[in-house]
């Protein structure tokens, strides 16, 4: 049989459409780009039936390339859970190198040395490898053997998401005993967003989900988690990540001499250490004396200096400090990713790096300093320092991201919102708040499955509430074929059969795309 352009009918011109397949409609499968424009059971047909779950429905692949699927999938997913662990790793060896050179003189005795810093990194590495390439891999496995058994069709509603929730378990490769909870809760963050997205789509839920679309709603998610994390820094850092607490501790510019004694007069507690802050701002020429009685911190926080004069002399200190960070977030992709780019418009592209990093400098400089002033502020006027006034005065520092670009904020506020979320509930626990489950000891992996389960889902059948470059990310390392509605035969009649919808559709799209991920 010979198409209408006189060749062979291949799988891209033949029809597909659920009738044929069933047995429904009698005859031949009929054949796109024939005399007729579509056949009588394409017109019948649903828009959705030009492309299903990956469009393997058009795209038969052979048992080698379902094979060669699986492997590229794990070996890509190993190199992306590698390269990333390796690199911060690599980086973190760096800074302890060169921080143990500057210090050699007065450093203290380190836990770790710097061969058994490497070999855990090295481990590390690996095992963050072997965590998204088994993911990757496990995830590829279950979604061809469903399709094979149950049928490519008839299982592309659900398929994907049996197979991202199968596959979360893989993160118990990272070890039996680390927690993740940190990152569990960002990607449930993320998969909430896409859940809301595909919800501002939907014509049952629209209206439910119309508010996610809020225009600044990232600038007040910011400000929400702000609250509880720079509360937390100043009154319970233990509820924080190691890591993460390292990074505050750095860029919140404070001695921890200052940082208790700012706890002890917000908790009601009796100073035990205002002989350890005068110590300290003798140790930078500056000589002090507190006053025990005292109802606000702000000779606490910055001795002599007045309160409008410490947040001008912070924020240069702060900028940089945040400098040395953003170089390298900036700077590294340019010379990977444009690096083409990079021979024929280094001006431009650079320029654009240092312009980022400048940029998002300023804004980690303005978030720290504006917190000591923002609660220097609240309480100058209130006469008086307690947990609430701490955490509504850390609430508008959240304001600092508006310096940051629009496409940014999202990210920075899901990630901060998520740190937020872990801290408040490991403050509730502590306090007895919450019940201890002795049976779910893992409840971040069971928590990573279920959105990773929503992710894949989403990614199978919603596409278009990825941004571009999480899609082509995710299109590389799963090793999705080109959806064959992409072909010029089938995508004329794909759009017609779209064009009565079209408008509906693309007023529900402008209004999901304001909720950016």
């Amino acid at each position: 049989m010979l198409s209408s352009d006189g060749g062979p009918v291949t799988d891209y011109d033949r029809c597909f459409c659920p009738a044929v397949q069933n047995g429904d409609f009698p005859g031949e499968a009929c054949v796109h780009g024939s005399d007729e424009e579509t056949c009588a059971h394409c017109a019948m047909a649903k828009p959705s039936f030009c492309s299903s779950s990956f469009g393997f429905d058009l795209i038969r692949l052979t048992d080698s390339e379902k094979l060669r699927r699986i492997v590229l999938a794990s070996a890509k997913g190993f190199s992306i859970g590698a390269g990333l662990k390796g690199g911060l790793g690599l980086f973190s060896i760096l800074v302890r190198l060169r921080r143990r050179r500057s210090s050699s003189a007065t450093r203290k005795v380190e836990v770790f040395s710097n061969s058994e810093a490497i070999s855990l990194a090295i481990k590390e590495t690996l095992r963050y490898g072997l965590f998204l390439g088994t993911f990757a891999g496990t995830f590829c496995s279950l979604d061809e053997i469903i399709g094979s058994l149950g049928g490519h069709r008839r299982t592309a509603r659900w398929r994907a998401l049996v197979a991202g929730l199968v596959a979360g378990p893989s993160m118990l490769l990272t070890g039996p005993n680390t927690q993740h909870t940190g990152l569990a809760i960002y990607i449930l963050m993320r998969a909430a967003v896409l859940a809301s997205r595909c919800g501002i789509k939907s014509k049952r839920f629209g209206r439910i989900c119309k508010p996610l679309t809020w225009k600044h709603g990232d600038i007040f998610l910011m400000c929400l988690s702000s609250s509880q994390i720079l509360s937390a820094y100043i009154l319970k850092q233990e509820s924080l990540p190691p890591s993460y607490k390292s990074f505050l501790n750095k860029h919140g510019g404070k001695d921890a001499a200052i940082l208790q004694g700012v706890k002890e007069i917000a908790t009601g507690m009796a100073f035990t250490n205002l002989e350890a802050v005068e110590k300290y701002y003798k140790s930078t020429g500056i000589d002090i004396k507190l006053d025990p009685k005292m109802k606000v911190p702000c000779t606490i926080i910055h001795g002599k200096q007045s309160c409008g004069g410490h947040f001008v002399s912070f924020l240069i200190e702060a900028y940089k400090r945040a400098l040395p960070v953003y170089l390298p977030v900036y700077l590294v992709p340019a010379l990977i990713v444009h690096r083409q780019g990079l021979l024929k418009r280094p001006y431009r592209i650079l320029g654009k790096g240092l312009l980022g990093t400048a940029r998002s400098s300023l804004f980690l400089s303005v978030y720290c300093a504006s917190a000591w002033m923002w609660t220097c502020l609240l309480f100058r006027i209130f006469k008086k320092c307690n947990i609430p006034m701490v955490a509504m005065g850390t609430f508008p520092t959240g304001l600092a991201l508006a310096i940051e670009k629009k496409s940014r904020r999202i990210e920075i506020s899901l990630y901060c919102f998520a740190r937020a979320i872990e801290s408040f509930f490991t403050c509730m626990a502590d306090a007895g708040y919450l019940p201890q489950s002795e049976n779910l000891k893992r409840a971040d992996v069971v928590i990573f499955s279920i959105s990773t389960a929503i992710i894949m889902h989403c990614y199978a059948q919603e596409r278009d509430v990825f941004r571009s470059k999480y899609l082509n990310v995710l299109d590389w390392v799963f090793g999705v074929p080109p959806s064959p509605c992409e072909t010029p035969r089938c995508k004329n009649s794909c759009y017609r059969r779209n064009e009565d919808s079209g408008e509906d559709s693309s007023q529900q799209l402008l209004e999901a795309s304001r909720l950016q991920i």
